[in-house]
């Protein structure tokens, strides 16, 4: 899974923002480039339709640390939410060593999330993936509106692994870099574990 360049001495690990449509996983990588030093980041590449949801892939390098005299760098990636880019979210998959399942807190977004959780088994078993053997962290967003649904009813319909989930507000940056946090130390633990 995790990308080893010798010459470099770097160790390459990939995480990826899984949910359903505009349910903030761009915006959680948009802030956390935003507020990420300089030295620790690389360019944030963006492509989106013109009805700005993103189309590919969102790419944000992160320099955290070492292991082994091995310096370890991040690749966080979005995938695209909607149905008709499945294609996408598989080979966004590829390599994985991390997922962020982003939930839209919603009521009417809950069938939503069900639909896209269901797809990333499906899309990670293809990949010769299981979900439970990988790091995986949830995080309920979208938390500061009215008509959020109990956090208590979304673990109980989409956190059955019973993962850490963090409630968020992603635009505002509430539970953005304790989710990447989360998951960056469940990557790290294995990978320690693995070398």
């Amino acid at each position: 899974m995790s990308f080893i360049n010798y010459s470099s001495h770097e160790i390459n690990c990939k995480i990826v923002y899984y949910g359903p449509g505009l349910c903030g996983k761009t915006t959680n990588l948009q802030y956390v480039y935003k507020k990420t030093n300089p030295e620790q980041k690389g360019k944030l590449i963006s492509l989106a339709t013109e009805t700005d949801r993103t189309l590919f892939f969102d790419f944000l390098p992160l320099a955290l640390g070492s292991i082994k005299g091995f310096k370890i760098r991040f690749h966080l990636y979005t995938v695209p939410g909607q149905i008709f880019y499945a294609a996408s979210r598989k080979l966004i998959l590829k390599g994985v060593d991390g997922v962020v399942f982003v939930a839209d807190s919603q009521l009417e977004r809950m069938e939503a999330n069900i639909e896209s959780l269901d797809d990333l088994g499906i899309n990670l078993a293809e990949q010769g993936y299981q979900l439970d053997k990988l790091s995986f962290t949830m995080q309920y967003n979208k938390r500061d509106l009215k008509n959020t649904m109990p956090v208590e009813t979304m673990n109980r319909l989409l956190n059955t692994r019973k993962v850490p989930a963090i409630e968020a507000v992603a635009i505002t940056g509430i539970g953005v870099f304790e989710t990447l946090k989360t998951v960056a130390r469940q990557v790290l633990t294995e990978l320690k574990r693995n070398c």
